[in-house]
């Protein structure tokens, strides 16, 4: 495959791409640009389908790190100092979240930095690594899913899977092994899977009822940060994992109990960036233009995501993540990043 540099220092591999990628990624990096004038210094969340409007947070929640990586991705794609200015900004503000004990820190730093190219991102997301590494639990085998949103502390959740095991790869390969292969044998092994447990001394592990068990988006988590693991700690013990989580390319249900019910779009941006590292290509592609065809506005928005089906919050919606993943599935393709780059 012959590869060229462009004006803007990427890749340009036009031969390969399909035709519908760039006007796609340039869709929806303009809606980034839209968005950050909209949402000033909050945060998006997820916004109407109607209407556009964004629901929005002050620190960022979980999800910030999203914001940060779309808004690095855009000034990637267009080299404007603005843009690279406004990225570099919203990823200092993630700093507070560096102490909070919360396994998404994984989810808020390695998103939010892995596609920055300053030292101050560089140092922010090393010290977020070190505080992940002092939370890690040797007895559980795992970083906990923490205290910082409520409930139990506890708690073995898939979402605090992806984004933690690189993260932790860069400072305790074995600490990002053991972490990954705990929620392996919890969420992924023989018989349904349980995309949440709770740790009660002397009893063990038991399992929890939320998310419920056909939550689409756990197994695209869990597949995300498979495909993470076999290319950071250069494991080959994965093979039997990525067979149990893979399924047929389609955009799912949010919840597969209710197949007739809300889909969740963001579930399957996600898994179309596992599939490109785990290097399904095809499966990939096929699942990226259905998303393109069927479910993105002629702004840039990726609707039918769903924040949350048991609790009605954002069951039809754009969401924040689902951006971002559906726009670095897209740019991966331009070549204007790696896969394995974030």
């Amino acid at each position: 495959m012959s590869t060229a540099r462009t004006a803007k220092g990427h890749l340009d591999r036009t031969a390969d791409v399909p035709e519908w990628v760039g006007p796609a990624l340039e869709s929806v990096l303009g809606r980034v640009a839209v968005t950050r004038t909209e949402v000033a210094d909050r945060f998006p969340l997820f916004a109407d389908s109607r209407s556009g409007q964004w629901t929005t947070t002050g620190r960022g929640s979980w999800t910030g790190g999203f914001w940060a990586g779309l808004l690095w991705l855009r000034a990637r794609h267009t080299g404007q100092e603005t843009d690279r200015e406004a990225a570099l900004r919203c990823t200092g503000r993630l700093t507070d979240w560096v102490d909070a004990d919360t396994a998404t820190r994984g989810l808020i730093f390695w998103y939010g930095t892995a596609l920055a190219d300053t030292p101050e991102a560089a140092a922010l997301r090393a010290r977020a690594a070190r505080a992940c590494r002092d939370a890690y639990d040797s007895e559980l085998g795992l970083v906990p899913w923490g205290s910082a949103f409520g409930g139990p502390r506890l708690l073995a959740r898939v979402d605090g899977v992806p984004g933690m095991v690189p993260l932790l790869a860069s400072v305790d390969p074995q600490a990002a092994r053991s972490h990954l292969h705990r929620h392996l044998e919890l969420c992924a092994g023989e018989g349904p899977s349980c995309w949440s447990w709770r740790y009660e001394r002397p009893v063990g592990w038991a399992p929890c009822d939320d998310p419920p068990r056909g939550w689409s988006r756990g197994r695209a988590w869990l597949l995300l940060a498979v495909a993470d693991a076999a290319h950071r700690l250069k494991t080959d013990d994965l093979a039997e994992a990525v067979g149990r989580l893979l399924q047929e390319p389609a955009v799912p249900p949010a919840d597969a109990a209710h197949p007739d019910g809300p889909l969740d779009t963001s579930a399957a941006a996600i898994t179309t960036v596992a599939l490109l590292r785990l290097g399904h290509r095809d499966q990939a592609v096929a699942l990226l233009e259905e998303l393109v065809s069927t479910h993105v506005t002629a702004d840039g928005r990726l609707l039918n995501g769903c924040y949350d089906l048991a609790s009605g919050t954002a069951t039809q919606h754009e969401l924040v993540w689902g951006d971002f993943f559906l726009a670095y599935a897209l740019a991966a393709l331009a070549g204007l990043v790696d896969p394995h780059d974030a």
